[in-house]
């Protein structure tokens, strides 16, 4: 179980609102990168139906699901932030993610005075204090959260974009270069909302 340390060690210095940020989606070769922002305050406690939260990538569909819902229920905002794949092709995948970021946080109906943050590079140009931790989603309680809740935003998107472009099997492989998506990216070509910038699309696109 991730504990609560890390934001104690905040709300001792004063700060009323944190909120952990992660993103879910910057590897796929189409879709978008989605954000997530959740906030708590200092009376945040961790229930039961929480202990199991964790980086998502280590949770199953249905078990992401349930906590999904959970997290919903007992944080005090959540905040999800998209940038499209037109966005990411227009200023690439880094500068996306910074953005789907920021939306995230704008998102939330209580702003938070400190955010917790996946990675290496803080946000830039973010007028809030900000600390990264390098595999947070697996340190910092707030930080797994909002993994969890990219990660199922962004698996429910890409669903539906199977519905409308079934041939590429996005609802299996949510649009990550796994043997699969190749394959049927080589029969088909690149639909609407493949990535132009990403190498196997690019490739294809200047054939």
């Amino acid at each position: 179980m991730i504990n609560l340390s890390e934001e104690k060690s905040i709300f001792d210095r004063g700060y009323r609102y944190i909120g952990g940020i992660d993103e879910a989606g910057r590897g796929p070769l189409a879709g978008p990168v989605v954000s997530a922002c959740v906030v708590a305050s200092r009376n945040f406690i961790i229930s039961n139906k929480l202990h199991e939260v964790k980086d998502s990538k280590k949770l199953t569909e249905r078990k992401r699901e349930e906590l999904f819902e959970e997290i919903y229920k007992s944080s005090l905002e959540v905040g999800i932030g998209i940038c499209n794949h037109e966005i990411i092709d227009k200023v690439n995948i880094l500068q996306a993610t910074f953005l789907s970021m920021k939306k995230a946080i704008t998102m939330t109906g209580i702003k938070p005075e400190f955010v917790l943050l996946d990675g290496r590079l803080p946000i830039p140009n973010l007028d809030i204090k900000q600390k990264t931790f390098i595999g947070g989603d697996n340190l910092v309680f707030l930080i797994a959260a909002a993994s969890i809740i990219a990660k199922v935003t962004r698996d429910r998107l890409m669903k539906e974009i199977h519905n409308k472009y079934p041939e590429y099997g996005f609802e299996q492989h949510k649009g990550y270069g796994t043997k699969y998506h190749i394959e049927n990216l080589q029969k088909y070509g690149p639909c609407a909302i493949h990535r132009k910038t990403f190498g196997p699309v690019k490739n294809l696109l200047s054939v």
